[in-house]
């Protein structure tokens, strides 16, 4: 009886442990993106769901067949998907193609521009405040690889110069006042509303998180190396998971003005089934 009930037990245990296993499969969708220079499989990550969901319509319609690698720049990033880049005649500027629509951000802290990153490229600036993607263009990162030092450097830098587009786009919401106190030459009163607009672009820069890398961050940037400085400012919806050294192979080669190879460099994306 005690054999029975001990191999009874092992069997209830074999089941939790199977289902347990089943149910932490993440299940993610896999890309492959085909190249002369060979292929670069990426994974796509399941909480960037609307940037995920987009990407593989538009790989399942053949969108991006023939399209182009049409911005390249050595030690930072490929980009592709504009659609206007299909058959697009040499010399052309490219970049500003679109499917029509954007797609809101899915900025997320635990997803960063490692080397391999798979990124949504976007409008920048304030005609863009909610950082949306663009509907088809993506890029991957190629980066550098970083020093300790230079990483801190680059967090000290990075929060002074989001500090300081607070207080340009202060100065720029009170143009109006600037122009006023000019056409009065209110010397004083000028020189006033500079230190108040400093005051509260430093008030409101405190009730904001400072930009700081992770241990993971830290780990990838100086190891694999990456482009930290985009971090929380484009949605990163997947990596590369075979492949890097086509990722560089890619950057390396000769482009014009424009970051566009002077030599074509195609795509064809399918899923992998």
């Amino acid at each position: 009886m005690n054999t029975i009930r001990f191999f009874v037990l092992l069997l209830f245990l074999g089941i939790v442990v199977g289902c347990g296993g089943n149910g932490n499969k993440t299940d993610e969708k896999l890309v492959v993106i085909k190249t002369d220079f060979g292929d670069i499989k990426v994974k796509l990550y399941n909480d960037t769901p609307k940037h995920r969901d987009n990407f593989l319509k538009l790989v399942d319609e053949g969108f991006y067949t023939d399209l182009l690698f049409h911005r390249v720049i050595k030690q930072f990033m490929i980009q592709g998907g504009d659609p206007t880049s299909k058959n697009a005649a040499p010399g052309v500027q490219l970049g500003g193609g679109s499917p029509g629509y954007t797609i809101p951000a899915e900025i997320l802290p635990n997803h960063h521009h490692k080397k391999g990153a798979l990124a949504a490229a976007r409008l920048g600036g304030p005609k863009n405040p909610m950082k949306e993607s663009s509907g088809s263009q993506f890029y991957i990162v190629q980066g550098l690889v970083f020093r300790p030092g230079q990483l801190d450097t680059l967090e000290m830098n990075i929060n002074a110069q989001r500090k300081d587009q607070l207080l340009r786009e202060s100065f720029d919401a009170n143009k109006a006042k600037f122009n006023e106190l000019q056409s009065k030459n209110d010397k004083a009163g000028f020189d006033l509303l500079v230190a108040q607009l400093r005051e509260k672009a430093d008030s409101l820069y405190a009730t904001k998180a400072p930009f700081k890398l992770t241990p993971e961050q830290r780990n990838d940037y100086t190891t694999i190396g990456g482009y930290p400085s985009l971090d929380g400012e484009y949605t990163v919806f997947g990596e590369v998971v075979e492949g890097l050294d086509v990722i560089d192979k890619i950057a390396a080669v000769e482009t014009d003005r424009m970051n566009r190879p002077v030599k074509d460099v195609k795509m064809k994306i399918e899923q992998v089934k």
